[in-house]
């Protein structure tokens, strides 16, 4: 059985939280950290097999330096969100999140964070050309990852096809965009479409959108990083929503 590795204390935490039947062996550097002592002792009431190791064998288990004295070993490869699930789960407050190409694992990861800081319901990823969940991912998702569903799709624009038929506004962004994404309410179900890192949204992808909307630039800098507007515009999706109740 294949197996993959999360790093980070908050990440770990939470995927030992979520699905710990996922979880094979923490390994940890050492347990003077007040928050590692209490992940060992997770990790050790979770049943799983608990390994002390040096700094420099964990990076090379994670590939990076950023572990904060502590790698989880995962079963890989489990199941992902079913599209028909969320299909048949659309209701008045749905709040979809749907990345177009997304290739950046830091972007996709801060991506998954605000998503679940803002209650999205699923976020809708490409099969094709689209990071894949990594255990850099998972570390800049800081438990975001074990929380909020991804859904592959095949393709993207027959996906947002079903969206609609399903009740769902779509609503993409561009810098091409006439509408601001300050003018909406966003009531009902939706779905935030955003763009790939330089390359923004493909064609077919723009003309699947009900809507395209755009944040107002006042600088001189063209567009924001895809995880920051992302952000920007969640949480001002969150705030049309607040002030409706």
């Amino acid at each position: 059985m294949s197996t993959s590795f999360i790093f980070g204390i908050h990440a770990i935490s939470r995927r030992l939280e979520q699905s710990p039947q996922h979880c094979r062996r923490l390994f940890y550097a050492d347990n003077r950290n007040p928050r590692l002592r209490q992940l060992v002792e997770q990790a050790g009431k979770a049943g799983l097999e608990v390994s002390l190791e040096s700094r420099a064998q964990l990076s090379a288990r994670c590939d990076s330096d950023k572990h904060q004295g502590c790698v989880l070993e995962t079963v890989a490869g489990e199941p992902l969100a079913n599209f028909e699930q969320c299909l048949a789960r659309i209701d008045d407050q749905s709040l979809l999140l749907v990345l177009d190409g997304v290739q950046d694992p830091h972007n996709l990861g801060a991506c998954l964070r605000t998503a679940d800081a803002c209650g999205v319901d699923v976020v809708i990823i490409p099969k094709d050309r689209s990071v894949k969940i990594n255990a850099t991912v998972r570390k800049v998702a800081a438990g975001g990852a074990e929380t909020v569903p991804l859904i592959e799709v095949t393709n993207l624009a027959r996906c947002l096809k079903d969206l609609k038929q399903a009740g769902v506004w779509i609503y993409g962004t561009s810098e091409r965009a006439e509408a601001s994404l300050y003018q909406h309410d966003y009531s009902g179900p939706i779905a935030l479409v955003m763009g790939a890192e330089g390359s923004g949204l493909r064609r077919l992808t723009m003309e699947s959108c009900d809507l395209l909307i755009k944040l107002p630039m006042l600088g001189q800098v063209e567009s924001l990083n895809i995880s920051v507007a992302t952000g920007v515009c969640l949480y001002e999706i969150l705030r049309s929503r607040n002030a409706q109740t």
